[in-house]
């Protein structure tokens, strides 16, 4: 049984998945105009520090209404516990005597020198041995919350005080737990030297959707030409998106490819009303990654962890526009594999410089080759049946204890 935000109750239908849904909790947040100074900064220096102050304020309460409906879904019981660690999973384990994993969809909780914590903001002249400092400063910055996940703990689960209990990394006897990295190691720096406990399985692929057939106007703008670029920057705001899809379709006009840009939550809008503008760009509501991105040349997006995960997968050449948050530190090590060309900071993102990068993308025959040689990489790994094989491992030492 999943239990997961409402908004995402449609997609656990669609894969025919048990869903117990709970408040949307701070993804409601998501094109607040009242946080639009969070795009702007992506939480970067003194403004940026501030808006990250403005945000916990505006998460805890929000939190407070997903734990009230967390408390109803311990009912059915379960062998384990797998939860984010920002979640407070870990007492629901406890309350019901079984393992919990907790499951990182960003390399943001267990300390390495090979890197800072994703989101935290770092100089980079700083010498690695003060990267754990980091991963210090991403719980503090939670810390916030822990007022909320002892409400949480004390009345909704009726469990006492403890040493270590908001530790997600530790089990309540104080062993360390078991840990799922739903991303691929292929993207990591060499000698990040993770403990033995900590399993980095590849990023986790939902079933492709086979059912999924492109409109017959996308059929028809696939087949008229070269594969063009898909462009999306998912639930993501801009300031003007009409604006934003202005610039990107004069980009790619001056890059000479042809794009289907994706609308997303309204990040990008297009005035396509000429002949010319139709014959190389096409915009989207959306579409299932997994079935359009191998049909692309090239892919533009945002940086987010599951978008990263498959564009690596279609094996097709990035150019990634970051906004803030763990964005900035996927399009850096897509960059680094070989994958994408340079990052774009997705809030000064201009005509001349995505022009440029589109061109080196899908011109640039090395970076070309090795996206599809870290695609097939990718695609090996099998994230999603190494975390089952893991998961039920964790089941079965509990069973023969």
């Amino acid at each position: 049984m999943v239990a997961g935000p409402a908004a995402s109750a449609p997609l656990a239908a669609e894969h025919g998945v048990a869903y117990r849904p709970v408040d949307d909790g701070p993804t409601a947040l998501i094109g607040d105009p009242e946080l639009s100074g969070v795009m702007d900064t992506g939480l970067r220096g003194l403004r940026g520090a501030a808006h990250t102050v403005a945000l916990l304020r505006r998460i805890t309460p929000l939190m407070r209404r997903v734990h009230d409906d967390m408390v109803h879904v311990v009912d059915g019981g379960a062998d384990l516990v797998a939860h984010l660690p920002g979640m407070p999973g870990g007492h629901v384990a406890e309350r019901l005597g079984v393992p919990s994993v907790p499951v990182a969809l960003q390399p943001s909780w267990v300390s390495t020198r090979a890197f800072p914590a994703p989101g935290v903001p770092w100089p980079s002249w700083l010498p690695d041995a003060l990267n754990p400092v980091t991963y210090r400063l991403t719980a503090l910055a939670l810390r916030g919350q822990r007022s909320v996940a002892e409400e949480f703990r004390v009345r909704g689960m009726g469990l006492p005080p403890r040493p270590g209990r908001h530790d997600p990394l530790r089990q309540p006897d104080g062993t360390p737990s078991t840990v799922l990295h739903a991303f691929s190691r292929h993207l990591l720096p060499p000698r990040t030297h993770y403990p033995p406990q900590v399993h980095t399985t590849g990023f986790w692929f939902p079933p492709p959707d086979r059912e999924w057939e492109p409109s017959a106007e996308l059929e028809e703008f696939l087949g008229a030409g070269s594969p063009p670029v898909f462009v999306g920057f998912s639930s993501l705001p801009t300031a003007d998106p009409a604006a934003t899809g202005r610039m990107v379709a004069a980009a790619a006009r001056r890059a000479g490819v042809r794009a289907v840009l994706a609308s997303g939550s309204g990040g990008i809008a297009t005035e396509t009303d000429s002949a010319a503008d139709g014959d190389h760009v096409l915009t989207i509501d959306k579409a299932p990654h997994e079935r359009l991105f191998p049909l692309c040349s090239a892919i533009v997006h945002h940086g987010g962890a599951g978008t990263t995960g498959a564009a690596l997968a279609s094996g097709r050449p990035q150019v990634v526009c970051p906004f803030w948050g763990d964005q900035p530190f996927w399009a850096r090590r897509a960059h680094a594999a070989g994958a994408a060309v340079a990052p774009l900071r997705g809030q000064r993102l201009t005509e001349d410089a995505l022009a440029r990068a589109l061109s080196r993308a899908v011109g640039d025959a090395r970076t070309v080759e090795r996206a599809r040689v870290l695609g097939e990489r990718v695609r090996a790994e099998g994230g999603a049946h190494a975390a089952v094989r893991l998961l039920e491992q964790v089941a079965g030492r509990r069973d023969t204890a």
